[in-house]
């Protein structure tokens, strides 16, 4: 199955080497599917309508305002997955009449084939064959989990998802830096948290998401766990979960 970019930032250049095969790929000209192609073998082409003509599937990378520009370029595509936030597969379908097209919010660890993928459950009139469905299911499937989500709650998941990475990021940016303003060198800081971080995960995925039980297995009464998770509540951490999902998911 030869797939095919518009669009090479990067969720495009993570999923590509997580599939680790030579791509075509075009951009608005910033240079960037001319090293994605050098990278991994392939072609940066010079047209979404060459590219549209030659792969089997075209993946939507490109901004989500751009869709019906880039449509007019790409309207020989032969199957279209989007990738774009709070765009539809009906958006999608009347961008690209009469092409199959798919709805898919992957995160950046798919680089690492250890993404989460959120996959939206085809509408029932778009007339998608049910074996097309299962192959680029398939596809993604190769760099991490995919979940199925009905499209109304895809906003919602790649809330979860989509931006998750940031989040984890920034999660542990914080802890590191209060345990540098206590005295602890950044980089035994930092190893010790991401590695933490890694293994509570894996723990979790073992536990089947049972967040209460990992929390009871560290948290001794009047400890200072349950002093740290104290603070957390105080400072709000729930409410902010809260409302960073209300602005992304909008509306």
């Amino acid at each position: 199955m030869k797939v095919g970019f518009i669009g090479a930032g990067n969720m495009a250049r993570a999923l590509a080497r997580g599939w680790g095969e030579p791509v075509l790929c075009t951009d608005s000209g910033s240079g960037r599917a001319r090293a994605l192609a050098d990278e991994l073998g392939g072609e940066a082409l010079a047209s979404n309508r060459e590219l549209a003509e030659r792969a089997d599937v075209v993946i939507l990378a490109h901004k989500p305002a751009q869709l019906g520009a880039i449509a007019s370029e790409a309207a020989g595509a032969k199957t279209v997955v989007s990738l774009l936030a709070r765009t539809t597969q009906a958006d999608v379908r009347a961008a690209y009449p009469g092409v199959p097209a798919f709805r898919v919010m992957p995160n950046t660890p798919v680089e690492l084939r250890r993404g989460a993928i959120a996959f939206a459950d085809p509408e029932p009139d778009a007339g998608i064959d049910e074996g097309l469905r299962i192959r680029i299911r398939d596809l993604f499937a190769r760099v991490g989990t995919v979940v199925d989500v009905p499209e109304k709650l895809m906003g919602i998941a790649g809330a979860c998802s989509g931006v998750g990475p940031a989040y984890w990021a920034l999660l542990v940016e914080a802890q590191v830096d209060a345990a540098i303003r206590r005295g602890l060198p950044a980089d035994i800081a930092s190893a010790l948290v991401v590695e933490t971080m890694a293994g509570t995960a894996e723990l979790l995925r073992t536990r089947e998401g049972d967040t209460f039980g990992v929390r009871r297995d560290v948290t001794s009464p009047g400890g200072t766990t349950a002093a740290g998770l104290a603070a957390l509540e105080r400072g709000g951490v729930r409410a902010a979960f809260a409302g960073a999902m209300d602005d992304v998911v909008g509306g």
